[in-house]
């Protein structure tokens, strides 16, 4: 259980290293301030324009309105 435990800290330092680090770029840390997701389609599949936005920050890209989002 050791191993576990020092996997998910390990990732969990990563990941507030991450936030922090858009929070200083003002980006937000889901889709890093693209605005958008990145999705696996192809010719087969029919996603319409707003399935891509990144629905954390509602498409704006900025750390501001990820943070009223998920907070």
């Amino acid at each position: 259980m050791g191993i576990i435990k020092a996997f998910l800290d390990w990732q969990s330092a990563n990941y507030e290293k991450k936030v922090a680090k858009m929070k200083e770029q003002g980006l937000c840390p889901d889709c890093r301030g693209r605005g958008h997701s990145a999705t696996a389609a192809n010719a087969y599949v029919y996603l319409p324009s707003y399935h891509y936005r990144c629905y954390s920050c509602n498409g704006s890209g900025a750390f501001s309105d990820w943070e009223n989002i998920t907070h």
